[in-house]
């Protein structure tokens, strides 16, 4: 966020007040603060979090620049909970000061989110240690050769680690819902569950620092907890720094297939975020969430193998350029075969323009011999198509899509996603986004120009350039047409959108622009419910 709102502020403002208040006492004169541990723990947790500062121990520890940070961020929660076992709430909160405002920031601005992660960090310690206090989980470590309470002290280490993921949770969604302006529900969804087993996992090394640290060993045998710890910190970060190179791959093919394709900037995205609605609302687990999303995002990414002048052209494409088109399917599966990442969304790129009556391609695949994955994405492409501006056609409202999905459901769509698709937009509804470099905001019209008597009107220019318009024209105007009508111009314009959007949505005080054709029939099996879908998308 380059701008923090006024929420957010707000929030962070009062989380630093309340932060505050909490080490205030461990400063006050007399206060009996146990300033050797204090200062030894911060600086250990302040060292765990500075490779994350310095690039050359990021990368070697699996991070770097590009990929964000090193292991020392949020992977050494150990040392906070052995401070809220060992010291008193006030001088507990301490020590996550240093630390805080030392680690690495991804984004900016730095400073609101350093202090926040300073309040934050804080006020969770202060809250475990209040709790580890009350459940008298200093008296159950022991004290020099006085052994541990077992397996009493789990209790109070287990409560203290759940305070501490609990206060971190609730602070996280609050400033997700004011910072990012999200909804309460998707705020907070899903922190929780992702935090407790970590957490659990930081509790017990904690309780291992703490039990060494008040053995007859001292605080340098503690510190032998975090070789392991780190150990295992760098394996997790070699994991992200592989899960971040996977999405670079997904980014840099959507973005070859963009800029190739300019008519659908942007519907890949969209696609990927409409599959995991309707996989999440059938009950997917995450694992094939992510694998569902990277289906809706690589579905088109076969155009890739199709040459350009038959994805820009204009005016009607002769059989053999169509035989062409229906091939990406193929060729996007031979690009991404080799990713096994991808899994099963593999087939979904493969057989996403299949239809439930067996008229699709590339191989004519009938109702549940088609992938759910592949009849997932086709149901979300076919929605975006519908409900998203082009340059040659304008978005319908997303009820009148949702009809005509349902009017096609049995015969193109199977009626399982089409209902969890409606049942996903009701819960959550849908923003679509401007593609094939639109405004997002409709520039205001000007006047018509005066014309003379018995001229026809002249059309309004599309976002394309009037140059190229003019040039154009030429072809339009003589573009045939046959008993099928206007069904042979463009029939790759609307991908697995059933029909195009009437020409009657127009205002009567537009220009009439040429008219757009309509897609063709498959030639080979016509359906009497739904045309036969085509690519441009």
């Amino acid at each position: 966020m380059m701008v923090v709102p006024r929420s957010a502020r707000v929030l962070i403002g009062c989380a630093l007040l309340v932060a505050a208040a909490s080490v205030l006492p461990a400063l006050r004169p007399g206060a009996h603060t146990p300033w050797h541990a204090v200062l030894l723990l911060a600086a250990v947790y302040a060292v765990c979090e500075l490779p994350g500062r310095w690039p050359p121990a990021a990368r070697a520890l699996g991070g770097g620049p590009a990929e964000g940070p090193g292991p020392g961020t949020g992977s050494f929660f150990a040392v906070l909970l052995a401070a809220a076992l060992l010291l008193p709430p006030s001088a507990a909160a301490l020590t996550a000061l240093p630390g805080a405002v030392l680690a690495p920031v991804e984004q900016p601005p730095a400073a609101p989110r350093r202090a926040w992660r300073a309040a934050q960090l804080a006020l969770a310690v202060w809250a475990a240690a209040h709790v580890g206090q009350a459940l008298q989980c200093p008296g159950a470590l022991g004290r020099g050769p006085d052994t541990p309470d077992f397996p009493y002290v789990l209790l109070p280490t287990g409560a203290t680690a759940l305070t501490f993921c609990l206060v971190l949770t609730v602070l996280e969604g609050g400033i997700r819902a004011t910072a990012e302006r999200r909804s309460p529900r998707t705020a907070w969804r899903g922190l929780l569950g992702r935090s407790l087993a970590p957490h659990a996992v930081h509790g017990l090394a904690g309780l291992m620092t703490a039990v060494l640290w008040r053995s007859t060993h001292g605080p340098v045998a503690a510190l032998f907890v975090l070789l392991p710890m780190y150990i295992s910190c760098w394996g997790f970060a070699q994991y992200h720094r592989e899960r971040a190179a996977h999405q670079a791959t997904i980014r840099a093919l959507v973005q070859a297939v963009d800029i190739k394709d300019r008519y659908t900037r942007g519907h890949s995205e969209r696609v990927g975020r409409a599959s995991v609605l309707i996989a999440r609302e059938l009950g997917m687990d995450e694992p094939r969430l992510e694998v569902v999303r990277f289906a809706g995002i690589l579905h088109d990414v076969g155009k890739l193998g199709v040459p350009t002048r038959v994805l820009r052209k204009d005016g009607p494409l002769t059989p053999e350029e169509r035989r062409i088109i229906e091939l990406h399917p193929e060729y996007g599966h031979e690009m991404v075969r080799g990713i096994a990442f991808l899994g099963e969304a593999r087939t979904a790129i493969l057989h996403h323009h299949e239809r439930m009556d067996g008229s699709g391609y590339p191989y004519g695949l009938k109702g549940h011999q088609i992938p759910e994955y592949a009849r997932v994405v086709a149901v979300a492409d076919a929605f975006d198509a519908m409900t998203s501006t082009r340059s040659y056609s304008r978005a319908r409202p997303v009820e009148t899509a949702l009809a005509e999905l349902e009017r096609c459901a049995g015969s193109q769509f199977d009626p399982r996603m089409v209902a969890a698709l409606g049942r996903a937009l009701h819960r959550h509804g849908w923003q679509t986004e401007v593609t094939a470099d639109e405004p997002a905001v409709p520039a205001p019209r000007t006047p018509p120009a005066r014309r003379e008597p018995g001229h026809p009107p002249r059309p309004e220019p599309g976002p394309r350039s009037r140059a190229q318009d003019r040039a154009q024209a030429p072809n339009r105007a003589q573009a045939p047409t046959t008993a099928q009508g206007p069904a042979q111009a463009r029939p790759e314009a609307r991908s697995q959108a059933p029909v195009q959007a009437p020409a009657q949505s127009r205002a009567p005080s537009e220009p009439q622009a040429p008219p757009q054709p309509h897609p063709q029939p498959h030639p080979v099996a016509p359906h009497p419910v739904a045309p036969r879908p085509q690519e441009r998308t």
